[in-house]
């Protein structure tokens, strides 16, 4: 019989461990590259993670990633608690914090698609069952992290003066927010709002910001959800590029002067305007997302000022 894709995974890991390739506090092939080497599933990586935590070959680590533990074969066996460790040594507790923070990390180095009940366990070297005594589900904590992500970016006890001052401050804190966490744009749709209490927070400085000054509910409603979907259409793409990059190994860059479209449309033609600005360009255009940010936002600020301001 064949070995499981995931085993063979955990038995090459164990190899560069023993090899000496992979040393103790060095970081291990995250789930996405590890899918990718391999031809297998996120799932299947995510569960070879998994079981390397449990048997103490690897742990997680705050801000780092999984890492390589101490581990060596025929050592003494580590309990499911391996993973979880103090600064200063030894086992803490499972909370509900640690479980959050680990899913960040995961959320933030692979996506928020690598994020599941079974891998954040793994990382955190425990067992699955244990994680439901501090979050219903996946669901549930993908909307704690959510607030955990936007915490970090508080808004202002005093608000600037002016809705204009008010709505500028609201984006440019939720485009922070989603630079530091890109999967943070893809946890809630427009049309299926998560009802997490940080966006809430956004949605009611947005709103506040704007009444009393004659708008209708429909209109105010509006307004918000502009503002908002403006920074989160923006922001979509900082982790589509992040899986672009792990999926091929190529930046932005990179990857455009490998496969930039344009020399093909300029042979089939019926592009003139488009091919004209890109050739006037030079090949000199820049697709900066923090300038696009920029650029975009004053102009929305500005069209928004002609429905309030009126």
């Amino acid at each position: 019989m064949s070995t499981p894709p995931y085993l063979q995974i955990v038995q090459d890991v164990k190899a560069r461990v023993i090899r000496g390739e992979l040393r103790e506090g060095d970081r291990v092939p995250s789930t996405r590259r590890l899918a990718r080497e391999w031809s297998v599933a996120l799932a299947t990586a995510a569960k070879a993670l998994s079981v390397l935590a449990q048997e103490g070959v690897v742990r997680a680590e705050p801000r780092v990633g999984t890492v390589v533990t101490s581990w060596r074969p025929g050592g003494v066996p580590r309990g499911p608690s391996a993973g979880v460790r103090r600064a200063g040594g030894g086992e803490q507790e499972l909370t509900r914090e640690r479980v959050v923070a680990v899913a960040v990390e995961t959320a933030d180095a692979e996506g928020l698609a690598a994020v599941s009940m079974r891998g954040v366990a793994g990382r955190l070297g425990v067992s699955t069952m244990s994680l439901y005594r501090h979050v219903r589900d996946k669901d549930d904590l993908v909307g704690l992290m959510t607030d955990a992500a936007i915490a970090e970016f508080p808004l202002p006890d005093e608000p600037p003066p002016g809705w204009r001052a008010r709505l500028e401050v609201s984006a440019r804190l939720q485009w922070a927010a989603c630079r530091r966490h890109p999967w943070l744009a893809w946890v809630t749709s427009l049309t299926r709002p998560r009802p997490s209490p940080g966006l809430l927070r956004h949605a009611e400085w947005a709103l506040a910001a704007i009444d009393g000054h004659g708008l209708d509910p429909d209109t105010m409603m509006q307004v918000h959800i502009l503002l908002y979907s403006y920074v989160q259409g923006i922001a979509a793409n900082l982790e589509l590029e992040q899986q672009a990059q792990a999926a091929t190994g190529l930046t932005d860059d990179e990857w455009m002067d490998r496969h930039a479209p344009y020399p093909a449309l300029v042979a089939l033609g019926g592009y003139p305007t488009f091919v004209k600005v890109v050739e006037d360009l030079g090949g000199d255009f820049d697709l900066d997302l923090d300038r696009l940010f920029e650029f975009g936002l004053r102009p929305l600020l500005d069209g928004l000022a002609l429905i309030i301001d009126r």
